[in-house]
């Protein structure tokens, strides 16, 4: 087998390791519309623990492979989740008219155009065992 192949492969499998075992996956990177951080949790209860990029109050603490996409510029937010019951504060409600402009490989391109409940300032749909949802931009550039 080749060297580099080997290491590559050796590579993958350490930070998939790492970033699964710690229980808490994150990162910052820079976009043309803002920063984004990534943060993933294990459970619901413990995206709620953590006070720099804590999860909403309305995800369920039994919820499992939490991740979440956060405009650290603004207050977008994109939120997928698996399993639990959502709380009575979740209603049915309209589908957000505001696109996202954040994107994730598990976000499915115009996601929330198709949400279907409102918990709190989120849009939210379930699909099967899957929670999707959707936190608008609210803060307004004020340019001159």
């Amino acid at each position: 087998m080749n060297t580099k192949i080997t290491a590559a492969v050796v590579a993958a499998a350490t930070a998939t390791v790492v970033l699964s075992g710690c229980g808490l996956k994150e990162g910052l990177t820079e976009k043309a519309n803002g920063h984004v951080k990534t943060v993933g949790y294990a459970t619901g209860a413990e995206g709620k623990r953590n006070e720099d990029a804590r999860v909403p109050e309305w995800v369920p603490d039994g919820a499992t492979s939490v991740t979440e996409v956060i405009r650290t510029t603004g207050s977008e937010r994109l939120l997928k989740f698996t399993g639990g019951t959502l709380p009575a504060l979740c209603v049915p409600g309209v589908a957000a008219t505001q696109p996202a402009t954040l994107a994730a490989p598990w976000w499915p391109q115009g996601q929330e155009s198709r949400t279907d409940k409102v918990c709190g300032e989120w849009h939210v749909l379930v699909q099967g065992t899957d929670v999707y949802a959707f936190k608008p931009e609210t803060l307004v550039s004020k340019r001159s």
